[in-house]
């Protein structure tokens, strides 16, 4: 079973299990979170489509971790004009442990538990 959510302005598709980074959520380490703005839910042959959300649907999730993607390099430049920009940026991020799926087509509850957070 899968599911399509929306969250920092993205959409992802998920599966019980699953580790994806989002943009930040201000939700310290370890605690739960449920995402409700599900826009689709799969299972097998059959597929719940939202309009825009599925009724009664919900992801739930465990945060991992907090942290900063890789550097995007920014450069900007004028030829034969002396005009040279450079600019770098890092976007932050939440690490988040898929832990159940549940919608009226069923429930998914990952086989594992979050992983440990390792220091």
């Amino acid at each position: 079973m899968y599911a399509v959510i929306k969250t920092g302005g993205k959409q992802y598709r998920v599966a019980a299990g699953e580790k994806i980074k989002v943009e930040q959520i201000p939700a310290d380490i370890g605690a739960e979170v449920t995402i409700d703005q599900v826009l689709a839910v799969g299972s097998g042959d059959q597929i719940a489509v939202g309009a825009p959300l599925v009724q009664g649907a919900t992801v739930s999730a465990t945060v991992l971790s907090h942290g900063r993607h890789d550097k995007v390099r920014i450069f900007k430049m004028r030829r034969r004009k002396h005009y040279r920009k450079s600019q770098g940026h890092r976007q932050n991020y939440t690490e988040l442990f898929i832990g159940k799926i549940a919608s009226s087509l069923g429930e998914v509850v990952a086989e594992q538990a979050a992983p440990a957070q390792q220091a």
